[in-house]
């Protein structure tokens, strides 16, 4: 076991809306290092959301990732040797990162030409309560709720 927590990393806000939350995006968003690429990708889908939309951007990326975080999740728990699927609470910073890894993953498998189409069509879908990154939350929460008899295994 470690002998103490880890220290908690402490995030700079992004140089055009001075927000964290699109530093950690950007940082999920990055390959290979390339954060200036990362940032211009995630800016351009931002504008290409506003011209689509007529609405801020950023207000509809946020109503985007708060559409796509879950609430629940299930954890594999073993009792007595058979495995249950135990439904969980998810920790605030874990829904996050939950809602902005799977957004980004969903955006990478669409199918427009260039990743700033992908993520700002998988935003404006997510602002609407649907796509791809959606349908997974809802699946998350139907089999949490689906093994809800196993809850008490909670740990």
């Amino acid at each position: 076991m470690r002998k103490a927590k880890p220290k908690k990393r402490y995030i700079l806000p992004d140089p055009i809306y001075q927000d964290t939350l699109v530093t950690k995006f950007v940082n999920n968003l990055m390959l290979d290092g390339k954060k200036s690429i990362s940032y211009s990708i995630f800016y351009n889908a931002i504008n290409q959301v506003e011209e689509k939309t007529g609405e801020s951007g950023l207000e509809t990326w946020k109503t985007a990732l708060s559409n796509i975080m879950p609430s629940v999740e299930v954890k594999a728990r073993r009792v007595g040797g058979a495995n249950f699927q135990v439904p969980i609470e998810v920790r605030p910073d874990r829904k996050i990162a939950l809602g902005i890894k799977w957004m980004i993953k969903y955006a990478r498998l669409r199918g427009e030409k260039t990743m700033q189409d992908r993520l700002a069509q998988e935003i404006i879908a997510a602002s609407k309560g649907e796509g791809a990154a959606v349908k997974k939350k809802d699946d998350m929460h139907r089999m949490a709720e689906a093994n809800k008899a196993f809850s008490h295994f909670r740990f």
